[in-house]
């Protein structure tokens, strides 16, 4: 069962292919500061975007700031094809309820259940009666690949694996058209990632998701990533799929593409 969604007259429809989130001439800082100038970027519908750049490069600020947890500037950031600072309270809500995050390390609330922490969406925008509640809690965690015992469990008594993907239930909760995933894979053992990769792959083909991954992971890239967009000197500097990213001759993506750490993607992608 899924959670209601808001009316056809609330919300436009975005067609796969067509542009589901356009970031213009976007300009982030902090004091004298600026991590991102004059940014552009357009994320496709039904599409997995992957989102590179160095440590520290802005990867995270992007993000948030398209989640409005950062103030921008200048420039302008749509999303469904509603400029989002110009939303009012109750538009910007019914904005919020159409996409999912998952945060770095998944940040769930420690002092809930997972069960507990997948309906913390639920009472913030829905109006939902408990055992309703409860229903679509094991649904989502179902959906991940949790065990139904690991709902009454808090996060401390979680592997790193089933961390992420209780964050993920909490991400797919309200049943987003969109989901950012930041860093995703990161802590994961080899086998666990690939397991996250695909999970999220299945997802995304079987739910219509469009999914914006901030990775540095480069066997994500390779395996699930419809297109790339890389960041650097405070601008994304190239999108395309990987193998026409291999091909660019700027620095960053050189070494970034052709080091020793990515020879296999560069075996794989030829």
């Amino acid at each position: 069962m899924k959670a209601r969604k808001p009316s056809a007259s609330t919300q436009k429809i975005i067609k796969p292919g067509q542009p589901i989130i356009r970031v213009k001439d976007l300009q982030v800082g902090f004091g004298t500061k600026i991590i991102l100038d004059h940014l552009d970027l357009e994320v496709m519908a039904g599409e997995v975007l992957g989102f590179v750049g160095g440590s520290g490069t802005g990867k995270s600020v992007l993000t948030r700031t398209i989640l409005g947890l950062i103030t921008q500037r200048s420039g302008t950031i749509e999303v469904f094809g509603q400029k989002i600072d110009g939303l009012d309270i109750q538009q910007r809500r019914l904005v919020e309820r159409r996409w999912g995050v998952l945060f770095q390390q998944g940040a769930l609330f420690s002092g809930l259940t997972v069960r507990q922490n997948i309906q913390v969406p639920m009472r913030e925008y829905l109006s939902l009666s408990q055992p309703l509640m409860d229903e679509l809690a094991m649904l989502k965690i179902e959906l991940v690949g949790l065990r139904p015992d690991a709902a009454d469990k808090f996060p401390s008594e979680l592997s790193g694996g089933m961390i992420k993907r209780a964050a993920l239930a909490r991400a797919l909760s309200l049943d987003p058209e969109i989901v950012f995933l930041d860093e995703p894979t990161s802590g994961l053992d080899p086998i666990g990632a690939a397991e996250f990769d695909e999970l999220i792959r299945t997802l995304q083909k079987t739910l219509g998701l469009t999914v914006f991954m901030v990775t540095h992971d480069l066997d994500s890239l390779y395996s699930i990533c419809d297109r790339i967009a890389a960041l650097a000197d405070k601008k994304v500097i190239a999108v395309g799929p990987v193998a026409e990213l291999l091909k660019s001759e700027h620095p960053w993506l050189k070494s970034y593409f052709h080091g020793e750490r990515a020879r296999r993607l560069v075996v794989g992608a030829v």
